[in-house]
């Protein structure tokens, strides 16, 4: 039977960017295979299934391939069937409805003084108001 360590095979398919954040990631306790939370050197198999939180986001996914190096995103999606629920993926959307853009000054205008700065804040309470 294949097996791969599960920092790997989280860098592997592009999960994650760098195997250092998979490592920390499952140091951090925020990684379970089949319900249980385990160490980076946990070794994963076809048909187990992986729950990873990251940047507060609940995923789940199931291994259908084993991979030892990265490979491109084509590829890699194959390595793996997604079981995340819908209201976890659109939990960004959720959050980020209603939300402005972000602030944005001219270049070269340098710090706001003291008067444009009451001005921007006083602005900003009637817009919330």
């Amino acid at each position: 039977m294949e097996k791969v360590r599960i920092d790997k095979w989280l860098w592997a398919v592009r999960i994650f960017k760098s195997r250092t954040l998979a490592g920390d990631t499952v140091r951090g306790n925020k990684v379970r295979i089949n319900g249980t939370v385990v160490k980076p050197s946990t070794t994963v198999t076809v048909g187990d299934r992986v729950a990873v939180v990251r940047n507060g986001f609940n995923m789940d996914y199931e291994v259908l391939k084993i991979l030892e190096k990265r490979v491109g995103a084509p590829i890699a999606i194959t390595a793996y069937q997604d079981h995340t629920p819908e209201e976890e993926l659109t939990k960004y959307k959720d959050w980020f409805v209603g939300r402005k853009g972000s602030e944005f000054r001219e270049k070269g205008a340098g710090r706001p003084t003291k008067r444009e700065r009451r001005e921007i804040d006083s602005f900003k309470e009637e817009d919330e108001a």
